[in-house]
């Protein structure tokens, strides 16, 4: 017996109609990623081949943004260029709105406000990036800045690249924030020297680092919680 093509299908069950029907709650990730595809071949459906990319990541979302587009167009029979394209920028596209989302986060009340705000923008990086918020006396964000992009291991920070965003926000408070791709959370030596000495410098000009957070897909890891940043 033959597969039956999408269109064959009754209308329920076809991605694009059921969404119409439906909304986009009610399809699965693979539903969703069959309508970014477009068409599958003449060997598996759309849905059947986003099944399958799903399955190689163990079905998580996170592990699909970080797919090349090499990585999709060698891996998969019926991914060529366009389609993963098309992928990569709806991965992108996701990642955006949630960083916007957590933009509107008042104030940074703990750790957990810290990474809520970051992690939207580090949880897909194969590199480590440094970034920074600043925030006022009411311990509302005013600004972020990336500071450094660095290699899979390690990222250099110059301390003059906080400053002078610090100064020009006038900015009371300031926040550290790294990820580590390998996902091992424990602070290098490196990281704490760093810590100390914008902690240093921020006192002299009249500011506060109130913690650094190091960042892994799955945890972080908090100064301040761990009572490492001085008062």
């Amino acid at each position: 017996m033959n597969k039956l093509s999408i269109k064959e299908w009754a209308e329920e069950d076809r991605p694009r109609e059921k969404m119409l029907l439906k909304g986009a709650v009610a399809l699965s990730d693979a539903e969703l990623l069959a309508i970014l595809i477009g068409s599958g071949s003449r060997k598996e459906s759309a849905v059947q081949l986003s099944q399958r990319i799903l399955h190689s990541v163990n079905n998580n979302l996170n592990a699909l943004g970080k797919c090349s587009i090499k990585e999709l167009t060698s891996g998969f029979k019926g991914i060529g260029e366009a389609k993963a394209i098309t992928i990569a920028a709806a991965m992108e596209l996701g990642r955006r709105r949630g960083a916007s989302e957590r933009e509107r986060t008042e104030s940074i009340t703990c750790s957990r406000d810290v990474h809520t705000l970051f992690y939207p923008l580090m949880c897909d990086l194969e590199h480590e990036e440094m970034w920074i918020a600043l925030t006022n006396r009411a311990a509302k964000v005013i600004d972020k800045v990336k500071i450094s992009q660095g290699g899979a291991s390690e990222t250099t920070v110059d301390i003059r690249l906080v400053m002078r965003p610090a100064i020009q926000s006038l900015a009371s408070g300031i926040i550290l924030c790294h990820n580590h791709p390998s996902g091992n959370l424990h602070p290098s030596p490196q990281d704490d020297a760093i810590t100390r000495r914008i902690q240093s410098v921020a006192h002299l000009m009249g500011m506060t680092l109130l913690d650094h957070l190091i960042l892994s897909d799955h945890s972080y890891y908090s100064y301040a919680d761990e009572g490492r940043i001085e008062g």
